[in-house]
């Protein structure tokens, strides 16, 4: 399906609603049925159709529709935040003494929904080194029942072969999800290399202004199905009508903007490898990262999130560097327009910093839609200032 039909076109009944340019916001709580035999096959399947906005809304299912598209699912269901889309896909495909193989220091949230709250119900996890295929196999227990893939991570952008990876999954009968928020729908697809469900924050690139929180899960209508009538109405976690709507407008900008940070990112990523302060860099495409064959196979580009090592000796000199930006902010996410900063030193006290711990002198770059040299130019002074 072509990518300009599907953000301009797909979903949008514009016949509808007096021939409206931009989609309305159904802000409605409920709906007018006006036939009991109608109101009852509702309350029997609320999926068919509108009811009740915590369930289907009209805005909400042309983001629905569009976002389905571009990852090439059959179906797709938009929550409030993608930790929602998270937790509900995770609920919805494991029970009471079943275990799940996850990919090692996944996203904080994803690891306290294994740790703290499934764990109380029986269900455990292992971690692997996701790097590996066979990882995977000798994590298998006779009761693995789902396995959890971040590729690329949002930190040292760890990959896994994730056709290879679903060929395991079925092979043993277990369910596949994928976090894909670092590359979207337009730069790789997991549900065309075999994953199940496909899971991104919309908070990020698809919203693109920083202005709004979403998660998608992409899947086949089964599964999204099976999700959408338990975990989904049970918990009351799909995303508002006005939100969906700013997603939308989002998606209407979606390639260019990711044509625009693409091309920024290969510029900054340049400059910081020749950089004299930073030891190492880390990026998919880059010819030097580790993974790079893999990338090269699965990702049809990289953007945005670039991590790098610098030489400091001490956290406050980190410290001082990102506090001197004068136009690069310091803030969490990514996807938006705006530059960003994040030191992976947060986490630590002044003492307990180790130079020689390359952890503790990591930082992530987020490239946003300002001029590249803008972008680089500040982050020069601030070398200057710090080191």
């Amino acid at each position: 399906m072509n990518l300009s039909y599907i953000i301009n076109e797909l979903g949008e009944e514009r016949e509808n609603y007096f021939g409206a340019i931009a989609p309305p916001i159904i802000q409605t709580s409920n709906f007018q049925v006006r036939r009991v035999d109608e109101l009852k096959k509702l309350f029997e399947d609320e999926y068919s159709g509108y009811l009740y906005s915590r369930g289907q809304n009209p805005t909400v299912n042309i983001l629905r529709k569009k976002l389905a598209a571009l990852d090439q699912a059959e179906d797709c269901l938009v929550f409030n935040s993608g930790a929602s889309a998270i937790f509900a896909a995770v609920l919805a495909n494991t029970r009471s003494g079943d275990h799940i193989i996850s990919v090692d220091k996944p996203y904080s949230s994803v690891q306290s929904i294994f740790d703290n709250t499934l764990s109380r119900f029986g269900v455990e996890t292992t971690y692997v080194d996701g790097s590996r295929l066979e990882n995977f196999e000798k994590a298998r227990r006779p009761n693995s029942r789902f396995v959890y893939l971040e590729s690329p991570n949002s930190w040292s952008f760890a990959i896994q072969d994730i056709s290879g990876v679903a060929a395991f999954a079925k092979r043993h009968g277990i369910t596949t999800m994928i976090d894909n928020s670092y590359c979207t729908p337009l730069y790789q697809q997991p549900i065309t290399l075999g994953i199940d469900l496909c899971m991104q924050t919309a908070t990020k690139y698809i919203g693109g202004h920083s202005d709004t929180l979403g998660g998608i899960l992409t899947g086949s209508k089964e599964r999204i199905k099976k999700i959408f009538d338990s975990e989904f109405l049970a918990t009351g976690s799909g995303i508002q009508p006005f939100n969906a709507w700013l997603l939308v407008r989002g998606l209407r900008t979606l390639e260019s903007r990711m044509v625009r940070i693409t091309e920024s990112s290969w510029k900054v990523l340049d400059y910081l490898k020749k950089h004299p302060f930073v030891e190492r860099v880390l990026f998919p495409l880059d010819i030097d990262f580790p993974q790079y064959a893999l990338a090269k196979k699965q990702m049809k580009n990289a953007c945005g999130l670039i991590s790098f090592y610098v030489r400091a000796v001490s956290r406050e000199q980190i410290v001082k560097f990102c506090e001197g930006m004068k136009h690069i902010m310091m803030a969490v996410s990514w996807g938006g327009h705006e530059s960003l900063i994040l030191p992976r030193c947060t986490y630590i006290e002044n003492i307990q910093f180790d130079a020689a711990n390359p952890d503790h002198r990591m930082l992530r770059l987020y490239v946003g839609l300002e001029n590249p040299d803008y972008i680089m130019e500040d982050l020069e002074q601030s070398f200057r200032l710090s080191f």
